[in-house]
């Protein structure tokens, strides 16, 4: 017959264990010691099982035979539900050591060799105080885009956007890198575009490329004002369209006049990673005129005031001023060091040269995980070299077409 809640309550313990049958393999085992434990008895590829099913009275009767209705609904679907119960239980501790923080810490290490040392701790600790404290509630493969979006919105709430973006950027690769070892069947922030609110780009002006003859006749001049090196700086600059602080921190060490390259080491790129700049005809001869007055120091630009620091980086802005690219001259734009990238990029590309090329001589960042990945500072330095001198020597007939 089957059992009631009366029947158990009343039992009394004896110094021998004894079994009490419910039905359809429900049985109570009551021990010497009083303790009550539901066990379901089952038969499965041929074999007697058992499975444990709680302690009453935490667990009730009525709850013991639910759980015996799931097991043979299991068992009619040739499932075991001892061993569905052992692989729940292997997956639960994999869960405590499956988290998003332990899964950053596996990318962050594998990538480290790849930044300087100042860029692996800076996106290390954003992870850290960002991230963790939200995403590591869950396991991680049960972390949806709804979790993500949360961690993202508390950044937009700060005003954080910018930070928002660099977080979401560092999420996605995180989770691509576990769909990759297996550890993930999708990336829960792959859908994650267009989420987060954008601040309108402000990009640092530029003159206009029919200005640069003008400019660089004008700045043939601004030694008879200003300091040569500063005149030589931004030629440099105009030439090679390195960033201002590439220029500013240049050793004489990272020139190879042979092979005419400059090779800028990952700890002074902006992206981590090498970077070599072929050197035309007319950067060498710049580099020559340069290294007669600075070669027996260790930088190209060093400060008046103290040789083993580098000039100011507003050296270059204050002279472009006083030649009047300031804003504030008629027929003149307004204009910045950085921006002699800008034109160098749209006149390349106008001429059609290798876009890859370009963005490689310029040093941008490869958003294609996949790309980025071979990247290497000598990819295209065949093409680069050809469009370095092409650049010199457009630059110089744009100055004289100005002259005449």
């Amino acid at each position: 017959m089957p059992l009631t809640d009366l029947q158990i309550k009343r039992l009394r313990s004896t110094t021998k264990d004894q079994w009490l049958s419910d039905e359809k393999g429900l049985r109570l085992l009551i021990k010497a010691n009083g303790a009550h434990y539901w066990r379901y008895k089952y038969r499965f590829a041929g074999k007697q099982k058992t499975l444990a099913l709680g302690v009453y009275p935490e667990i009730s009767l009525k709850e013991a035979r639910v759980q015996r209705d799931e097991a043979r609904r299991l068992l009619l679907k040739n499932i075991d539900p001892g061993e569905l119960r052992k692989q729940q239980k292997r997956q639960g501790v994999m869960n405590e050591n499956n988290t998003f923080s332990v899964l950053a810490r596996e990318w962050w290490e594998l990538k480290t060799s790849l930044w300087t040392a100042r860029h692996a701790n800076r996106l290390w600790s954003r992870l850290k105080i960002n991230t963790f404290a939200v995403l590591d509630r869950k396991p991680l493969d049960q972390i949806e885009p709804a979790d993500i979006l949360a961690v993202l919105k508390i950044m937009e709430g700060r005003d954080a956007l910018d930070l928002g973006s660099r977080i979401l950027q560092d999420i996605k690769r995180i989770f691509s890198y576990g769909v990759q070892i297996g550890r993930l069947k999708y990336n829960p922030a792959g859908e994650l575009k267009g989420v987060l609110k954008t601040r309108k780009t402000q990009h640092l002006p530029s003159m206009k490329n029919s200005e640069l003859g003008r400019f660089l006749d004008e700045l043939d001049q601004y030694h008879e004002r200003g300091r040569k090196l500063t005149q030589y700086a931004l030629k440099l600059l105009v030439y090679t369209f390195a960033r201002s602080g590439e220029i500013f921190g240049a050793r004489w060490d990272e020139i190879d006049a042979g092979k005419a390259l400059w090779r800028i080491p990952a700890e002074r790129m902006k992206m981590g990673t090498d970077h070599l700049i072929p050197l035309s005809h007319q950067v060498l001869s710049i580099l020559n005129r340069i290294h007669a007055l600075t070669g027996r120091y260790d930088l190209l630009f060093p400060s008046e005031r103290d040789w083993r620091k580098p000039m100011s980086n507003n050296t270059m802005r204050r002279a472009m001023h006083r030649l009047g690219y300031d804003g504030k001259t008629e027929g003149k734009s307004k204009a910045t060091p950085h921006g002699f990238r800008a034109n160098a990029s749209s006149i390349l590309n106008e001429q059609g040269f290798n876009p890859d090329a370009i963005e490689r001589q310029l040093s941008h960042q490869e958003r294609n995980g996949v790309r980025a990945a071979y990247m290497h500072h000598a990819q295209y330095l065949d093409e680069r070299v050809t469009m370095m001198q092409w650049w010199a020597d457009y630059l110089d007939k744009e100055r004289a077409g100005a002259r005449s």
